[in-house]
């Protein structure tokens, strides 16, 4: 059994926009957020998977929490909600980081509040409006809208998103992920469910707004395009990936325009690269191949993995940037566009493991 439902996550205008370490306030919505629910039960199990346009749900604390009150409200296992954020840069914080961790990207209390309240009536939604399904899965390709943004230069360095045509660039660090995954649930009596995965960082927008960014316009697309059906979309393994191509071919830089951190970006090149993973997706729509049915799993594993501790030599300098950061001086620190606000994080990350904990779980 299989079911859908969405809702609006959009915050007021005026709220924090995060994912840099610039202050940004919502000064307008260009396309709203929303949050996609899919529930699924083999009769014994149930299962809810929920997709938020958001850059992420912040703190471990919080988020099992949010977990444990979806749960409830839905009547299943706390390991059985399953909490997806698309990771765009044009959206609010949420939830709450632990304590001692950085909180640049906490979301409000309202908004938090009302987030859960929202989480939870999707998930209800969703699980209201199962009815009997089959899956199907296929795969295509969406091409030269991802890039590796890590560069190695020919001095040896390596450096985030570099510029585009430096002739200072040796290679990138490794390949992109093109693949787009399909899952095609048929229903039995209402619409079908689309479920799309891609990799690559949703910060294509920019600015002091709001915006789902491409993930969004990929849902919209092809939503468009098969009039009843769903899509949910599910971001992938996007932390060293992103839209900013360093040889570009003609044409690709249209719709696109310098940012603060000398990375180009434009709500149109964001609609581009929905309108391309779209199109991959729906290049496969009719030829999924059926999967055989089977039990609902679901489970939690805690990984226990070791911090990156600074070595004492690193830290004076990391307290000069973060200082100088804090202080608005960043003309001070030698370094500019994407690449201050590499070391300005990196700054941030050794001075909140200065005094532990040598261990992650």
């Amino acid at each position: 059994m299989a079911g859908f439902a969405r809702t609006d996550i959009t915050p007021p205008l005026g709220v924090p926009v995060v994912g840099y370490f610039e202050e940004r306030f919502a000064k307008k919505v260009l396309d709203p957020l929303e949050a996609s629910a899919l529930a699924v039960s083999d009769g014994e199990n149930t299962a809810v998977l929920i997709a938020a346009d958001l850059l992420g749900i912040e703190g471990a604390a919080f988020s099992s929490a949010l977990r444990a009150r979806i749960a409830a409200a839905v009547g299943i296992q706390d390991n059985a909600v399953f909490l997806h954020c698309t990771h765009t840069h044009t959206g609010p914080g949420a939830g709450v980081a632990d304590e001692g961790r950085c909180h640049l990207f906490d979301g409000t209390a309202e908004y938090n509040e009302r987030l859960a309240e929202t989480l939870c009536n999707v998930a209800k939604m969703a699980v209201a409006d199962m009815v009997p399904a089959s899956l199907a899965y296929g795969r295509a390709e969406a091409k030269r809208i991802s890039f590796v943004r890590r560069y190695r230069m020919k001095d040896g360095s390596i450096r985030t998103n570099p510029g585009v045509n430096n002739p200072d660039i040796d290679s990138p660090l490794g390949t992109p992920d093109e693949t787009v995954q399909v899952v095609r649930i048929r229903r039995e009596g209402k619409g079908d469910i689309a479920v799309l995965n891609f990799a690559t960082h949703p910060d294509v927008v920019g600015g002091e707004v709001i915006s789902g960014d491409w993930p969004a316009f990929a849902r919209r697309t092809f939503e468009r395009a098969e009039p009843g059906v769903s899509c949910i979309f599910f971001n992938g393994a996007q932390g060293d990936v992103n839209h900013v191509c360093t040889d570009p071919r003609p044409g690709e830089r249209e719709g696109l325009a310098p940012d603060f951190d000398d990375v180009d970006r434009g709500y149109e090149h964001a609609q581009h690269m929905g309108r391309t993973v779209a199109a991959a997706a729906l290049s496969v729509w009719g030829k999924c191949a059926p999967l055989p049915s089977g039990r609902v799993r679901f489970d939690v594993e805690n990984v226990i993995v070791p911090s990156q501790r600074p070595k004492p030599e690193e830290l004076t300098q990391a307290r000069r940037f973060v200082a100088l950061h804090s202080e608005g001086r960043d003309e001070e620190i030698p370094f500019s566009g994407m690449e201050l606000t590499t070391v300005v994080a990196e700054a941030g990350r050794m001075l909140s493991l200065e005094n532990g904990p040598d261990f992650f779980e």
